[in-house]
């Protein structure tokens, strides 16, 4: 029956009688208040470190045990809230820095390479904003070097542009909306399929155009909620640090973009991998 109701949701999507919305921007989905299968058993972490050594032909993600910080799979409840159907977009992020005057999306050579991570700036310079406005031909895709505290500010300025309380989610609401309440391994099932995500796998190695690949779309009808990009929550961690979720369009096998899969970075962190969408509770 989920399965049918999945078929469903995709037909909706492609624009045959679509539901009417809740009246807030952007478009959102809801998911029910109740409970969901949450995080891997060793199935699943074994399954995930295999795919990754077969694309990567190394064991490192097994070596410094990548997938053994995942919550023990069990039954975790949520109440009722609306998630974005996708992620927050440069063109939607530069209404806020438009309206507020915070900083743009940018970053210095000199601050990218103290922040220790593996892409070189060449790599970093197609993503950053000039002059307060997104790269040209980006406006549709996921906004990325923004901070946790970044994603923050744009939530409180949602919520008093549209009169709802905008948030991070949690893990646990991130969770449940990427894979369902069934415990999948992915959006889409249990089988790891690169033709439904954005991920080095088959992607061009670049973001895209949010939400554009219908076919990865989650049971309750999140779209990109595998690849593409992390998203921030609201998940703290030791050492002013929180949980991001989801994998990027840097990553192949592709292990990391398991819904259950999880790690931190430091919330002050602006990365070419990371963006955010935002969570409102049900009228």
């Amino acid at each position: 029956m989920r399965r049918l109701a999945f078929a469903l949701t995709l037909i909706l999507l492609a624009g045959c009688n679509p539901p009417p919305e809740p009246p807030a921007w952007p478009a959102v989905v809801k998911i029910p208040a109740g409970p969901f299968i949450m995080g891997s058993d060793d199935a699943e972490r074994e399954a995930a470190y295999r795919m990754d050594e077969a694309a990567y032909g190394h064991s490192i993600t097994r070596d410094r045990a990548w997938y053994g910080r995942e919550i023990f799979r069990r039954e975790v409840e949520t109440g009722a809230y609306f998630i974005m159907q996708r992620p927050v977009t440069n063109d939607l992020y530069a209404m806020f820095i438009a309206a507020t005057g915070r900083p743009a999306p940018e970053i210095g050579e000199a601050e990218w390479n103290s922040s220790g991570l593996v892409h070189p700036w060449a790599l970093v310079q197609r993503h950053i904003w000039v002059d307060g406005k997104p790269p040209e031909d980006r406006g549709r895709h996921p906004v990325v070097l923004v901070s946790h505290t970044d994603a923050a500010a744009f939530a409180a300025w949602l919520s008093l542009k549209t009169g709802y309380n905008w948030r991070l989610p949690t893990e646990a609401e991130w969770e449940k909306a990427a894979r369902g309440v069934d415990g999948w391994r992915f959006p889409w099932g249990d089988e790891f399929d690169p033709e439904r995500l954005n991920s080095h796998d088959e992607g061009p190695f670049d973001t895209t155009i949010a939400g554009a690949n219908l076919s990865g779309i989650s049971p309750f009808g999140m779209l990109d909620a595998a690849g593409q990009v992390y998203e921030w929550t609201d998940e703290a961690v030791a050492g002013g640090r929180f949980v991001v979720k989801g994998g990027s369009w840097d990553d192949k096998g592709c292990g990391i973009c398991r819904p259950a899969a999880r790690h931190s970075r430091p919330a002050t962190l602006k990365h070419i991998l990371i963006g955010f969408r935002l969570i409102r509770d049900a009228e």
